[in-house]
C-alpha cells in the first residue's frame, strides 16, 4: 500500500515538476508571429512554458557569448547558430528549420509597390534590415545589388536594428516602402495591410534559418530542450511555418 502511495506521489511531482517547468528561447526577429503559434501548441500539449526572448540574430548572439541563460536560439541564419556550437555554446551544429523569403512592402496607398519604382523620387525613404546584424538584411542589400540599385538608393535607406523595428518604420509610414520577411507580412496582425509583392528568388538567395540547442538548455533542461528542439520538425510545426510562408528543407 505504501508502495503504492509512494509511487502515485512520484508520478504527481513528475508531472507538476514538468508542467511548471519553462524554456527561454532566443528567436529571430522575422520568426515571431509564427514561433508564437508553434510555443503555443507546444504548452498546450506539454504544459511547459515558453518565454521567447526576440531581437536580431546578431544582437542574441552577442547576448548568448555575454552568458544569457537561453535554452534554444532560433536564428534567422546559419551563421550564428553555427558559430556558436564553434565556441562550444551550443551542443549540436545549427540545423535548418525553415527557408525564409523576401517581400517588398508598403502602407502608403499612393505608392505603387514595384522593383522598378524604387527609383521613383516621390520614394524619399526606404526601410531595410541592418546588415551588420540581421541576416534578412544581409539579402535585401545583395537583391539591390543585383538589380543594379545598391549604390543608387543607399541615400534613401533607413536600416532597422531587426526586422522587427524595420517593420514599424514600414507601417507607421516612417518609411514609404521597405523590404521585409514575407513571415510578416502573412501574419495576422499585418495580412491585409498595405500592398507587398514577393521578390524574385532569383534576386537573393532564400536564407537557411538554423536552430541549435545552447549549452545551457543542455546542462539546466536537457530533455525539455531536446523534445522541444524535435517538435519544430513536426508535422504541426511545419505547417505553421508553411502558413507564413516559409520553404520548408
Amino acid at each position: 500500500m505504501f508502495s503504492k502511495l509512494m509511487t502515485v506521489f512520484i508520478l504527481t511531482l513528475l508531472a507538476s515538476s514538468l508542467y511548471a517547468s519553462s524554456l527561454t528561447v532566443a528567436v529571430a526577429a522575422n520568426v515571431r508571429f509564427a514561433f508564437a503559434e508553434i510555443a503555443s501548441l507546444y504548452e498546450k500539449n506539454s504544459g511547459v512554458k515558453i518565454i521567447p526572448i526576440v531581437a536580431s540574430s546578431g544582437k542574441l548572439t552577442a547576448q548568448i557569448e555575454q552568458g544569457a541563460p537561453f535554452d534554444l536560439f532560433l536564428s534567422a541564419n546559419m551563421k550564428y547558430p553555427n558559430y556558436l556550437y564553434e565556441e562550444k555554446l551550443a551542443i549540436n551544429e545549427a540545423k535548418i528549420y525553415a527557408y525564409g523569403a523576401l517581400v517588398l512592402w508598403s502602407l502608403n496607398d499612393k505608392i505603387d509597390v514595384t522593383v522598378d519604382n524604387l527609383k521613383n523620387g516621390n520614394i524619399k525613404k526606404i526601410a531595410i534590415p541592418n546588415p551588420q546584424n540581421a541576416p534578412y538584411g544581409v539579402e535585401a542589400m545583395k537583391f539591390l545589388d543585383k538589380k543594379g540599385l545598391k549604390e543608387l538608393l543607399f541615400p534613401k535607406l533607413v536600416f532597422g536594428s531587426s526586422i522587427s523595428q524595420t517593420n514599424q518604420y514600414i507601417y507607421s509610414r516612417a518609411a514609404d516602402i521597405g523590404i521585409t520577411a514575407k513571415s510578416v507580412v502573412l501574419s495576422p496582425k499585418m495580412k491585409n495591410q498595405g500592398t507587398w509583392i514577393n521578390i524574385n528568388k532569383n534576386d537573393y538567395t532564400p536564407i537557411k534559418q538554423g536552430v541549435v540547442i545552447l549549452k545551457y538548455g543542455f546542462l539546466h533542461n536537457k530533455d525539455i530542450s531536446r523534445d522541444f528542439y524535435n517538435f519544430l520538425f513536426s508535422k504541426e510545426s511545419t505547417e505553421i511555418l508553411e502558413k507564413y510562408g516559409y520553404i520548408l528543407p
